[in-house]
């Protein structure tokens, strides 16, 4: 599940055990990600809070594409499956999002929504060579400038727990064997899935 040592969900106590609580009463099941922080669950609260501040700026459509194509650019399979998850069950299905995922032009995206996920890939890879003319082509789709900081605050957000994540080893969650067969393989772009529990 991981590199590191983590602690099992049957021996939580105190912040660790409330954090286990929380997640298991959001998904069912206590994901590998939070037991990857239960060495730190001060840095899981950092993380949750700066997320929640981000993703009340932006709708779910536009924050999950953002973070779904700085997921997929930083090979971070964990995330490229739980939010490509999410654009299957809230904005779209899974044939859409594996069209989206395998880059189709068929894909049900707007001329500026595929501007913004390009955008995004690129503060998760190459922000450095960012420029003007790539904030004044996010404009030119109609993007005002607090928007564009929310996209480039997403993109940058996703850098820090992706790769936390890949660095010690975390897949992604057995769930994600239960999701479309299809889906599944395109979202899968860095390490496997963990293997279904005996």
């Amino acid at each position: 599940m991981a590199f590191i040592r983590t602690i099992p969900p049957s021996q939580a106590q105190g912040p660790v055990r409330e954090m286990y609580q929380e997640t298991q009463a959001r998904f069912g099941f206590v994901p590998n990600w939070a037991q990857a922080f239960s060495l730190r669950p001060g840095v899981r609260d950092g993380w949750a809070a700066l997320l929640k501040s981000i993703q009340s700026n932006l709708p779910v459509r536009a924050y999950e594409l953002a973070t779904f194509a700085a997921a997929r650019a930083l090979r971070s399979s964990y995330c490229a499956l739980a939010h490509g998850s999410v654009l299957a069950d809230k904005v779209f299905d899974p044939a859409a999002v594996t069209a989206i995922a395998n880059g189709a032009r068929e894909a049900p995206l707007e001329p500026r929504e595929r501007a913004m996920m390009a955008f995004a890939e690129k503060v998760a890879l190459d922000a450095d060579r960012i420029s003007a003319a790539d904030i004044d082509g996010l404009r030119s789709h109609g993007y005002r400038d607090e928007e564009i900081f929310d996209l480039a605050a997403a993109a940058a957000a996703r850098c820090f727990f992706s790769k936390l994540l890949d660095a010690l080893g975390v897949q992604a969650d057995a769930a994600f064997h239960d999701i479309d067969p299809t889906m599944r393989e395109a979202l899968t772009v860095g390490r496997s899935v963990a293997a279904r529990p005996e």
